[in-house]
């Protein structure tokens, strides 16, 4: 049997950032299109479990009246206690560990929906299994960048390119080493 996979699934601009600053993410709407989701709602259906930082909910919660994955096993990663909210969990323990618990589990595949210090952290531990990443066709200068530095190298494995009309390009790799 396959272990559940821990797949990072995000958008960034050309150069690299998740966010403007103030965490703005305007951005993103230039590629959206009626009827286009590229890939997500396939994607989701492959998962059931969240992986996010508090700001990522955070932002994600301004936007929204009921978090999205609602309906999945959601950790959101923070330093500050919060009581369960349905199925959401804010945890406050290290997040390798959480991590290697979750891939030993039986279900579907774990969803790491950013952000930026999670994204890295996980990097660093070499814990990711794929990258899904969807690049922005814009150049925002400044922000929050998706990659921080000093992590180790990794190589990966590129299993596909889609590119659509409003000029996104979804990058799906695999990591090759762990």
């Amino acid at each position: 049997m396959e272990n559940r996979k821990l797949i990072l699934y995000i958008s960034c601009s050309l150069d690299g950032y998740i966010a403007k600053p103030n965490d703005d993410l305007s951005f993103l709407s230039q590629v959206q299109k009626e009827g286009e989701d590229y890939g997500y709602h396939d994607f989701v259906s492959t998962i059931d479990t969240v992986i996010l930082g508090r700001k990522t909910y955070d932002w994600v919660m301004t936007q929204v009246d009921e978090f999205p994955h609602a309906d999945k096993e959601t950790y959101v990663i923070t330093r500050t206690e919060r009581p369960r909210k349905g199925k959401t969990i804010f945890y406050t323990g290290e997040l390798k560990g959480l991590i290697i618990g979750l891939k030993k589990r039986q279900g579907k595949n774990i969803f790491c929906d950013g952000g930026a210090e999670i994204v890295n952290e996980l990097l660093t531990e070499k814990l990711f299994d794929e990258l899904i990443i969807s690049v922005v066709p814009v150049l925002v200068g400044n922000g929050t960048r998706l990659f921080k530095d000093g992590r180790p190298e990794q190589t990966l494995k590129l299993i596909s390119v889609n590119g659509f009309d409003t000029g996104l390009v979804q990058l799906h790799y695999k990591m090759t080493e762990k």
